[in-house]
């Protein structure tokens, strides 16, 4: 009977145990995981922080007591510290008594995620200092922010869970401040998409404060200033929204390669260097469609996606990833922002021969009720006007149109085929050329 030990219990880590358990049910699967908390909705924490009615216990897809039923083996509160891939076994530190010990495995799943990135700021180590990765971030956010003389907020970072965070804190009436190092919010997008998340915000009483780097935070025991390159702000509470890197330092001396940022380096297969060692999640990297080539994107499509595989080739299989197009989105106040695919920036980078085209249109006609501006870009490459990238924001159906375009870029379908493809209208949904064909046929 094969043996195999998951590292990790959330996303990646929990889809293949449940995907290898289908395909070989006499397998034994143990499952370690650090954290009181196994197969949760990551995506959920901001809005579970910022006091919306959702409570921890939701945002578990399946619980320790289902997997178990499964056959499954899932051990909490337990960390893996060092993995040995010449005797095939890790060594393990229950942490609820601290005592240790090894295992050994046939097969190896590293689903160890990612950690915040927290750099050593002065004050960092403050009361009122939180970073926002697990459920356990998210019940003590939520706790203390709930309490009355909690009013003004400090967000360091305007990436995704940065503007989330922003977004439900400002529609609970607090006081919130992103400070973003970079020129501008949600760097992902390209400029004329990012507007419209910042003057939403803006309307909402957010103070975004872009070019500014945070240098220390003050206090005694706990939080009452930040101070950066252009001023100081008082405050109650900062949460660093910095970004995440992968949470493998345990495995730097085991042999497996791993990117300059940590990420371990597998092929699309999710096999590593070593025989028997897979990876997957936001500890890898992932093929990127778009790029064709390996790049690090922690999204929890991907993590879904690379764990059902990685079980399946635990099993046996020989499945390759077909590659993710890093499509994301969010909902910033009335406004819906989605991306999939290359930005601008990329294929500049890539120095690929593309174009660029931008239209306004409307997402239903003009008279029907609620009808509304939309916004796409599209970067397609120059003579084929095959598609390469889409961005999108409106007040309503911009995120679904651009699964519509993730699907055309995964296909490699040109900006004339898209121009005439044969979509759904009836005016409560859509104008009878639907926004994607208009954006489409305005490309030359």
């Amino acid at each position: 009977m094969m043996k195999t030990i998951i590292i990790g219990g959330n996303a990646a880590g929990m889809s293949a145990a449940a995907k290898l358990k289908r395909l070989q049910p006499d397998s034994e699967i143990i499952v370690y995981e650090k954290s009181n908390y196994l197969s949760y909705a990551a995506c959920g924490l901001p809005y579970l922080a910022a006091g919306q009615e959702i409570e921890p216990g939701q945002l578990i897809e399946r619980t320790k007591a289902e997997f178990e039923v499964a056959g499954i083996k899932p051990v909490l509160l337990h960390e893996v510290f060092k993995v040995m891939p010449d005797e095939k076994k890790i060594l393990v530190k229950n942490l609820t008594i601290g005592a240790e010990f090894e295992d050994s495995y046939d097969k190896l799943l590293v689903a160890c995620g990612a950690r915040p990135i927290v750099p050593p700021f002065p004050g960092v180590n403050l009361q009122g200092v939180l970073t926002l990765k697990s459920i356990e971030d998210g019940v003590l956010l939520k706790n203390i922010l709930l309490q009355e003389n909690i009013n003004d907020i400090t967000i360091i970072g305007g990436g995704f869970i940065g503007i989330e965070l922003a977004e439900s804190l400002a529609a609970a009436g607090k006081k919130v401040r992103i400070i973003e190092m970079a020129d501008r919010i949600l760097m992902p997008f390209d400029p004329e998409l990012a507007v419209f998340a910042h003057q939403e915000l803006v309307k909402m009483g957010v103070a975004i404060k872009v070019s500014e780097k945070l240098e220390s935070i003050l206090g005694a025991d706990k939080v009452e200033k930040v101070a950066t390159d252009k001023g100081s702000y008082v405050t109650d509470v900062v949460i660093l929204a910095i970004g995440v890197k992968p949470a493998t330092e345990f495995i730097r001396d085991a042999g497996i390669h791993l990117a300059k940022n940590g990420a371990i380096i597998i092929d699309r297969e999710m096999r590593t260097n070593i025989p028997d060692i897979y990876a997957a999640g936001d500890c890898a990297e992932i093929y990127n469609l778009a790029k064709e080539e390996n790049s690090y994107i922690a999204l929890g499509t991907n993590a879904n996606k690379g764990g059902r595989i990685a079980g399946e080739n635990l099993a046996g299989k020989h499945i390759k990833f077909r590659g993710t197009l890093g499509s994301a989105a969010l909902k910033v106040g009335a406004m819906e922002l989605a991306r999939t695919g290359l930005s601008e920036n990329e294929a500049k980078d890539l120095k690929l021969d593309y174009k660029t085209v931008m239209v306004e249109t409307s997402n239903l006609p003009l008279y029907y009720p609620k009808a509304a501006s939309i916004w796409f870009k599209l970067i397609y490459e120059n003579g084929t006007h095959r598609l390469l990238g889409a961005q999108g924001a409106g007040q309503q159906g911009v995120v679904l149109r651009i699964d519509v375009l993730a699907c055309a870029i995964a296909n490699k379908m040109s900006a004339k085929e898209l121009g005439m493809l044969d979509l759904c209208y009836s005016p409560p949904f859509s104008t009878v050329w639907d926004a994607i064909n208009v954006a489409a046929n305005a490309a030359k």
